[in-house]
């Protein structure tokens, strides 16, 4: 296992980095059924510190395509043990949605280069399913850069999901030391491209701060993604999922991260989670409630 610098000396973690415990009866709900239906969130694979508050409150994001990622990021604890894809996993997912009785379902997936179309397929057919069992259900991804097909990307709209994600993660700078198998531009292009599509598209992108980013980066990549006309824009601190990724160089205070929010509603996005333990689905289900509802009206 590759380890990193500054591994002997870890920064010891902040008294506001608490992880909530979990209800018991609803986690074992959820993680039965999932087990049942041979499913996997991304809430267990990439360690999520939410994953107690978020299943207690009946809510948890679907990974598809297995738990093995053909990208080496250096901040994520998801397996690179690449599983061949399952046609059968959009009816489960879609099953599975109907049973928790979700309002607001999440969709998000590793990434997977070596299929053809990235699954964009499996998005678009988990989406339509979704559609027919829960009229109601309003529904997000959170998808993978595609390796840029535009293709790929008119795939997964063209099911017409309710929010669409793509998580830039980190500055521009930072990208060769924590994505060496993405590129920032590209990232970029494809909220771009949400909108260039579909302008009434609900857009959506996250960055983890605590990996040696000045301030006028952050600045900077807020300015990016408010010129990309993204809605929705999550800030949350970066914590090392284990010894074989890149260690934290920083811990932001709680206040500093309002600072970050005030500063981001200023730069004009309609929506801002800012917080030590937010994570890219953190209050989903708010937000759709908010701005899909808006979007209809």
């Amino acid at each position: 296992m590759k380890r990193h610098a500054k591994e002997a000396y870890p920064l010891a973690k902040p008294p506001w980095i608490r992880v909530k415990l979990p209800k018991t009866d609803q986690v074992r709900f959820i993680r039965d059924l999932k087990n049942r239906q041979h499913l996997h969130t991304v809430c267990e694979s990439a360690l999520c510190p939410n994953i107690g508050e978020c299943w207690a409150d009946g809510h948890a994001t679907f990974l598809l395509l297995g738990e093995g990622c053909t990208r080496q990021c250096a901040f994520c604890g998801v397996s690179k043990n690449l599983q061949p894809a399952d046609e059968a996993e959009p009816e489960r997912v879609a099953e599975t949605v109907a049973a928790m009785g979700l309002k607001h379902a999440v969709i998000t997936s590793v990434t997977r280069d070596d299929l053809f179309d990235g699954g964009a397929g499996h998005f678009a057919a988990i989406t339509h399913l979704i559609r027919k069992k829960c009229m109601d259900t309003t529904i997000e991804v959170l998808v993978p850069d595609f390796g840029g097909s535009r293709n790929s990307l008119k795939t997964v709209l063209g099911a017409h999901p309710d929010i669409l994600g793509h998580n830039m993660e980190t500055v521009c700078r930072l990208y060769p030391k924590v994505r060496p198998g993405a590129d920032f531009n590209r990232s970029l292009s494809l909220l771009k491209s949400v909108k260039a599509i579909l302008p009434d598209m609900i857009t959506k992108s996250g960055i983890m701060v605590g990996l040696g980013e000045t301030t006028d980066e952050i600045f900077e990549i807020l300015h990016l993604l408010k010129a990309a006309d993204v809605d929705i824009l999550t800030i949350g601190q970066y914590l090392r999922p284990g010894p074989g990724q890149l260690p934290v160089e920083r811990y932001y205070h709680p206040d500093e991260f309002l600072r970050l929010k005030e500063t981001a509603i200023n730069f004009g996005f309609p929506w801002v989670e800012s917080g030590p333990l937010v994570r890219s689905s953190y209050g989903a289900k708010q937000q759709a409630s908010v701005l899909c509802g808006r979007k209809s009206r």
